[in-house]
């Protein structure tokens, strides 16, 4: 829990940074464009893997969510 906070301000900070890139025209904005989307993937799968699926496997292997009601 406690890297939430941090995660989600450089997530947002690159994301707002990024964002702009993705939506201009002008001279060369197409290479811009090829240069940022992977960069706006690769924030948002990192995102999800760090806050969503590693808390759920460490949960899993640790037995934590085994089966409902055995402890």
């Amino acid at each position: 829990m406690q890297r939430v906070r941090p995660k989600m301000m450089a997530v947002a900070a690159i994301m707002g940074g990024l964002l702009p890139i993705m939506w201009t025209t002008g001279t060369g904005a197409d290479v811009m464009k090829r240069i940022a989307a992977p960069m706006i993937g690769g924030m948002v799968s990192s995102t999800v893997l760090t806050l969503l699926v590693i808390p759920v496997l460490y949960g899993l292997w640790r037995g934590q969510w085994s089966r409902p009601g055995i402890r």
